[in-house]
């Protein structure tokens, strides 16, 4: 079955770097698109960044500049660069991948200091 399975948070303070990683599993990771989702305490889920089957990536706007999103198919790894860190950075990050239905990580907690 599909399982999605992100590392990597933490906390640190304003303009600090973190690396997120998703490790994938039960599907033909190098063929779909792989995305990153955060959720902030009481706001909705919103979207980051996507990469796709071919390596192409968009960012949302909040993190344009400052987020990069990688892919490393023989490991069906996806990541997220996360640098230049503010406080609403703050939020649990997701993997997810479409196949059919929606497919999502448990999450990973990304914490920012002022």
């Amino acid at each position: 079955q599909v399982q999605l399975v992100e590392s990597g948070g933490g906390s640190v303070e304003t303009g600090g770097s973190l690396r997120l990683s998703c490790a994938a599993s039960g599907f033909t990771f190098s063929s779909y698109h792989m995305k990153w989702y955060r959720q902030a305490p009481g706001k909705q889920r919103e979207w980051v960044a996507v990469i796709t089957s071919g390596n192409s990536s968009t960012y949302a706007d909040s993190v344009k500049g400052r987020f990069t999103i990688s892919r490393d198919n023989a490991k069906n790894m996806v990541y997220l660069q996360m640098n230049s860190l503010k406080p609403e950075d703050t939020a649990v990050y997701y993997c997810h991948t479409f196949i059919m239905a929606n497919y999502w990580g448990q999450g990973t907690q990304v914490t920012v200091s002022s």
